[in-house]
């Protein structure tokens, strides 16, 4: 037989894992939905032209799409990321502006795994469509750090740049270009192929032969139109409004190639790997237009689901939540009891679970210890004949009858303690 095992980059997310993803996707929506966004669920699929709009020298398009032909003979591609699906949706919908999504799922990339990076990865995210103002900017902003503050983490630094309008960012790159170039013969061999693609993606390097010449590369700030820095001036003057500290960082710009005016990331200082970015977004005025769709002004995030859980391993704060019942039923006589039992107790709000294949009475009250229940409900033929339940408390041992109809008082009562 063959030994089937998951693929390189994925795994399976088993309890209490599985529950503390749940619960982080809860939190999340809680927090965006207050502010007046709502749920979208974009497909795991696109047709490749979709995410080729990401920008032809990202890696993303370049290296790491999941892409293939169905056997309609289309060219699609498994999502790298959600924003692209969601300008899409847009320009498809045309619904009204402003319009306030967040999404939740697994993204796909090949690349090579790592702790806190792999292929099939989930995020969670926000897109505003519609509006071009700081104020929003800065809403997109404060949800994030907001998110992380409800999980408990204390740890996390946001960095925040301005890349201008499109006319900045190419003259910004060719800029960066002539420069990289005079010094190229001190970059290493991994900048200088990226050099050749894209200038801008030079200053994203973490290679200390190329740290040197980064640090003298011109500024874009120092370059960009008017608007755009009014526009950047008007967001750090609201997350000041709200007391959010953050860093200026001339050297951010992203992995994706549709970023324009303001660009932010998220870092966890808690986290020792080589990556600590835990998530981040910017501006995309121009994406829903290379889409097919009208001139749309767009912002967002997201946010890593593992590298986020990582920092709050490292920050001690948000741990898998219960999954034991509160209940665990044992019948000793037919079956039927532990049966009709469980069913009326999960119709209260109760949690309740119990054997089966009428084990002996000692293998059901193993399965009982198993189970976390705080109470056990034993029936036995006495039981039966007199209409009671043995109430056993698992912790202390203690038990005694209580009459049939009296249960779900009785455990209402105790489970509140």
């Amino acid at each position: 037989m063959p030994d089937f095992k998951t693929s390189p980059g994925t795994r399976d997310i088993l309890a209490p894992h599985s529950a503390r993803w749940r619960a982080f996707q809860n939190i999340f929506a809680t927090n965006v939905e207050a502010a007046g966004y709502s749920y979208i669920i974009p497909p795991m699929f696109e047709d490749l032209d979709v995410f080729l709009r990401l920008g032809e020298a990202t890696e993303v398009v370049t290296k790491e799409m999941y892409d293939f032909h169905d056997k309609g003979g289309r060219h699609i591609a498994l999502r790298p990321e959600q924003t692209a699906s969601v300008c899409r949706a847009f320009v498809e919908h045309r619904p009204t502006t402003p319009w306030k999504v967040w999404y939740s799922g697994p993204n796909f990339r090949y690349e090579k795994p790592q702790q806190g990076r792999y292929r099939q990865f989930d995020q969670v995210g926000i897109e505003a469509l519609g509006v071009d103002d700081a104020f929003l900017d800065a809403e997109v902003i404060a949800l994030a750090s907001s998110f992380y503050a409800a999980l408990g983490l204390k740890q996390v630094e946001l960095s925040i740049n301005t890349l201008g309008d499109s006319g900045d960012r190419e003259n910004y790159s060719q800029l960066l270009a002539l420069y990289f170039s005079k010094h190229e013969e001190k970059l290493t061999a991994e900048s200088r192929a990226t050099l050749a693609r894209n200038p801008l993606r030079v200053l994203d390097s973490k290679r200390e032969p190329d740290q040197e010449v980064i640090a003298g590369a011109p500024r874009i700030r120092e370059s960009i139109s008017n608007s755009a820095s009014e526009h950047f001036a008007a967001v750090l003057r609201a997350l000041d409004a709200l007391n959010i500290r953050y860093k200026i960082n001339d050297r951010l710009v992203r992995g994706l190639d549709y970023y324009r005016r303001t660009t932010f990331e998220f870092v966890s200082t808690s986290l020792e790997a080589a990556h600590t970015a835990i998530g981040g977004g910017g501006r995309y005025d121009g994406l829903v237009e290379a889409l097919g769709g009208p001139a749309t002004a767009g912002i967002g995030f997201a946010l890593g689901l593992d590298r986020t859980l990582l920092a709050c391993d490292a920050e001690g704060v948000f741990v898998a939540p219960s999954t034991d019942v509160d209940v665990f039923v044992v019948d000793t006589v037919n079956g039927e009891h532990a049966h009709e039992l469980c069913h009326q107790l999960r119709a209260k709000g109760i949690k309740a679970d119990r054997a089966y294949d009428l084990r002996s009475i000692k293998a059901q009250m193993k399965s009982a210890d198993r189970s976390g229940a705080r109470f056990a409900l034993i029936i036995g033929s006495d039981e039966v004949s007199n209409s009671t339940v043995m109430l056993r408390e698992m912790v202390l041992g203690k038990q005694h009858l209580v009459p049939r109809n009296e249960i779900f008082s009785e455990l209402s009562h105790l489970l509140k303690k």
